[in-house]
């Protein structure tokens, strides 16, 4: 199961959902930062999920609410699919291939002063961003769900981190010695 499957599947498990409210869900809970669900993809992959047998599909009219709808929830096989893979991922680390890593593998490829102010630039970003987290937490709160919050929390330690050891990374950049880069010779 991929990725958005186990996402989309773990929201209509959650409770009965309409495509239009997963797409709500998503974006209320920032969920693209973190898995690649498009928009556009939702209903194909709701169809995915019915075909394979995980959700079933009823019309729900609602004339409150305009036209009828197609509300898709999981069935007992697609919650024990959900389940198998949701303990798979969080039991089972998975390698992280983040394109930073092969910026940092080539870093003397780059003057110092690029370098300096690459990180400079990516430091910049990544407090941008946890500004961010932290505001769409503080918008969450205090109805989020235990679960939710503690994505907001990973993020925010995780950014922390990163930022952290960049700071740390750049002094200890500024105080090497500076050398040419390889292309410069």
């Amino acid at each position: 199961m991929t990725n958005a499957e186990l996402a989309i599947l773990g929201l209509v498990i959650e409770k009965a959902r309409h495509g239009y409210e997963i797409e709500q869900v998503i974006a209320a809970r920032d969920m693209r930062e973190w898995t690649e669900i498009g928009f556009s993809s939702i209903y194909y992959l709701l169809k995915k999920l019915q075909k394979n047998g995980w959700v079933h599909s009823r019309i729900e009219a609602d004339h409150q609410q305009g036209p009828a709808r197609t509300v898709y929830e999981a069935t007992p096989d697609g919650y024990a699919a959900w389940q198998q893979a949701m303990m798979d991922v969080l039991t089972t680390p998975r390698p992280h291939y983040d394109p930073f890593q092969l910026g940092l593998a080539n870093l003397p490829a780059i003057s110092h002063d690029e370098a300096v102010n690459a990180l400079l630039q990516r430091r910049d970003t990544l407090q941008q961003t946890l500004q961010h987290v932290h505001s769409r937490r503080a918008e969450a709160q205090p109805h989020a769900p235990m679960h939710v919050d503690a994505m907001f929390e990973l993020s925010v330690v995780m950014l922390e981190a990163e930022i952290n050891w960049l700071t740390s990374f750049i002094d200890r950049l500024g105080e090497a010695p500076q050398g040419d880069s390889p292309h410069a010779h």
